[in-house]
């Protein structure tokens, strides 16, 4: 009988939170950083996420976690989780990552509410990064949608495209007061997408109706698309069926679900519901 080969434990970087801003009335940026800096690996992506370790203070776990191990002591309960994130900067020279979290109320969840409280010197366990887009510099043009989620990814992207770069950058919040400066390239045009304050992340088609609203330009056009995993469902029908896009072109993927935890989501990603594209597309 063949042995079920076990894929060793993804390399952990253990930082501390250095500082916290607040950003807008809707967003938290953490810095991160320490003197286990050096072990954090960048790449060249734009949209570049880590996974974040959640342990029960309780249980005094000490990472790196070997989750694989744990699961022979602990409850399922108890096993340390993680959640997704975009670096939003890597500062190399002074040594720090940041990373942006959407804070919406008491009730989001598990990352928001501790990033929106949690004090400097405090232990950040992560794997990663990953990622997989970045500007193309021999693009005609590029176009840019998501939500909260994707705004780190978004401005990253824009700040690394070259200065002749054009397109259309859309990003949907709750309103004017979500907006925050973006370094872009001025053939880049920038246009906030409102909710509305009443509306919950998730529940609108805003974005989809901007984008499906932007002039068509000439050329080879490069498409980053993240966010809601329902409204980047119906983008994948604006870009493959309305505008017949090779799939090269175009980077999507659902960042999230709404009503879903992260682990639900993570788990539905191999069933019909969570499906972006078809296996061949991909």
């Amino acid at each position: 009988m063949t042995e079920k080969r076990v894929r060793p434990p993804k390399p952990q970087t253990v930082l501390e939170v250095l500082r916290r801003e607040q950003l807008t009335p809707h967003m938290v940026r953490l810095f991160i950083g320490g003197p286990h800096f050096e072990k954090f690996n960048a790449n060249d992506f734009t949209d570049p996420y880590i996974k974040i370790f959640f342990a029960k203070p309780e249980l005094g776990l000490e990472p790196p976690y070997n989750v694989a191990e744990l699961r022979e002591s602990l409850a399922p309960d108890d096993l340390p989780v993680t959640r997704t994130y975009t670096v939003r900067e890597v500062n190399a020279e002074e040594q720090w990552i940041s990373v942006d979290f959407v804070i919406h109320g008491d009730s989001d969840g598990l990352a928001a509410p501790w990033a929106a409280a949690v004090e400097p010197g405090e232990r950040v366990v992560f794997a990663g990064p990953g990622g997989g887009y970045a500007p193309d510099p021999t693009a005609d043009w590029h176009l840019l949608a998501g939500d909260e989620s994707a705004l780190p990814a978004i401005a990253s992207s824009l700040e690394a495209m070259s200065e002749d770069a054009t397109g259309v950058a859309l990003i949907e919040v709750g309103g004017k007061e979500d907006e925050q400066p973006i370094r872009k390239p001025a053939g880049i045009d920038l246009q906030w997408v409102y909710r509305g304050e009443n509306e919950e992340p998730g529940t609108s088609d805003v974005l989809v109706d901007a984008v499906k609203n932007v002039p068509w330009r000439e050329g080879r056009v490069q498409v980053f698309a993240h966010g809601e995993r329902e409204a980047i469902k119906k983008l994948r029908d604006v870009f493959f069926k309305g505008h017949d896009l090779e799939r090269k072109q175009v980077s999507i993927s659902g960042y999230w679900a709404y009503g879903r935890t992260e682990e639900k989501f993570q788990a539905e990603k191999r069933t019909p519901i969570g499906v972006i594209l078809p296996p061949e597309e991909k």
